[in-house]
């Protein structure tokens, strides 16, 4: 029998409501034993709670969700309690003591993909949603949690399956009259199958960018404003400004959120040759954050434009001329002109990052892949059908539509998922 574990499903400290849940097959019991019976199910009671010694813990609204129809799939109950600290640790441990035991990171959506309840991806989507930063993350991890992945996946396993089907006639049958146009129709359906995965896995990236956020490097020569421009652009003084060229080595880091979209910017070494050593080392990190970053603000003096030094990259290049508050008023102005000084342009800087993190992220078609877990396993998938449709031994054929149906399955936590599941609801946090 699966032990009855406990969490807080709300944040630690001070609060007017701390949710406590229960779920395992001793919730009714325990939930009995606290408020000296168990309420309506799903119907929120008022009850006084009281520990095995009859000392009056809290007066809470209590809940009872028996199973199946419940999030875990089991018997749960939840207890909103008032949100102080000295509340919510009487209440556990009177529920300790009634042998249920603390949950571990995960474990309740843990037990609700055990029992049916949703499948792996959905899982991951709840993990995306509860870590969401941004509109842009929220409607993905959304998305992903009632099942726009999986329904996605569950068909090409459905196709999958059929094809697998009419080999294994093939072979077994091979001497009855089956349709000769059966194993012309298998191929193209295999073709076809193989191009839907490989045109899925060819996303550019756009639903794992948006779960880890786009990288923005700031890159230029010394005593172009980069620094400035970081801090006006999170607004605080993350980075350390000076007039004194290599004042930046180390690659700063600031995560921010703009027009919906998480973004991580990166305050980077200024570009020049004949540095010396550790600020030579300051400019390779530069450059290499410029090469794996999702976009790159190129930032150059707007009063001397052919000074700089270029940025070897595959992101998106946004040129950006600083300190116009310094040029005359006859000079010509950037096409994307600003000042860290003054905040000039701060906004038009702005909106061009919405726009180009949006260009990286939104598209139409089906719904992303997000993880490289994801990634690698369909990889593998398209890999078995490519070698299904080139084989001429009938077993063998089978076998890779086998393995092409399984690496799929490995997505959704069909087959063979126990040495990932710890990895994927390692990544939840109590109480979830």
């Amino acid at each position: 029998m699966a032990d009855t574990i406990f969490a807080p499903a709300s944040g630690a400290g001070r609060a007017a409501v701390t949710v406590m849940r229960l779920s395992g097959p001793r919730s009714g019991e325990i939930l009995r034993a606290l408020c000296g019976r168990v309420p309506p199910p799903r119907r929120a009671s008022l009850r006084r709670l009281r520990d095995a010694n009859g000392e009056m813990l809290d007066h809470a609204l209590v809940l009872f969700l028996p199973g199946p129809g419940s999030y875990t799939g089991e018997e749960c109950a939840e207890l909103h309690l008032h949100g102080g600290r000295a509340v919510r640790e009487a209440v556990a441990d009177a529920l300790a003591a009634l042998g249920a035991r603390p949950a571990e990171a995960g474990e309740f959506t843990r037990r609700a993909f055990l029992n049916g309840r949703l499948d792996l991806t959905a899982a991951e989507g709840i993990a995306d949603l509860v870590a969401a930063e941004s509109a842009a993350q929220r409607r993905q991890a959304l998305a992903q949690m009632e099942g726009a992945l999986g329904r996605l996946y569950a068909g090409w396993t459905a196709r999958l399956t059929r094809l697998l089907a009419r080999q294994e006639a093939l072979i077994d049958f091979p001497d009855e009259d089956l349709p000769a146009e059966l194993a012309r129709a298998m191929a193209v359906e295999m073709r076809a199958l193989a191009a839907e995965i490989a045109a899925h896995l060819d996303d550019g990236r756009r639903g794992e960018r948006v779960r880890e956020g786009l990288f923005v490097a700031v890159s230029g020569p010394p005593n172009v404003g980069k620094s400035s421009l970081i801090n006006r652009l999170v607004e605080r003084d993350l980075a350390i400004v000076s007039a004194t060229p290599g004042t930046t080595r180390d690659p700063i880091e600031a995560r921010v959120v703009l027009g919906g979209i998480a973004m991580t910017l990166v305050d980077t070494a200024g570009l020049r040759d004949g540095a010396d050593t550790v600020e030579a080392e300051g400019v390779r990190r530069a450059r290499a954050w410029a090469r794996k970053a999702d976009i790159v603000l190129a930032v150059y003096d707007a009063t001397a434009p052919d000074a700089g030094l270029g940025v070897e990259t595959g992101a998106v290049v946004v040129q950006v001329g600083n300190k116009i508050d310094l040029l005359s008023p006859l000079a010509a102005r950037p096409a994307l002109a600003v000042s860290a000084a003054s905040g000039e342009g701060l906004e038009a800087l702005r909106a061009a990052l919405v726009a180009h993190g949006r260009s990286l992220i939104e598209a139409e078609g089906p719904p992303p892949l997000t993880r490289v877990r994801h990634r690698s396993a369909l990889s593998r998938a398209v890999a078995a059908l490519v070698a299904a449709q080139t084989v001429e031994i009938a077993e063998l054929r089978a076998e890779e539509l086998r393995a092409a149906r399984q690496a799929i399955g490995l997505v959704t936590g069909q087959v063979g998922v126990e040495g990932v599941l710890d990895a994927v609801f390692g990544e939840f946090c109590i109480g979830k």
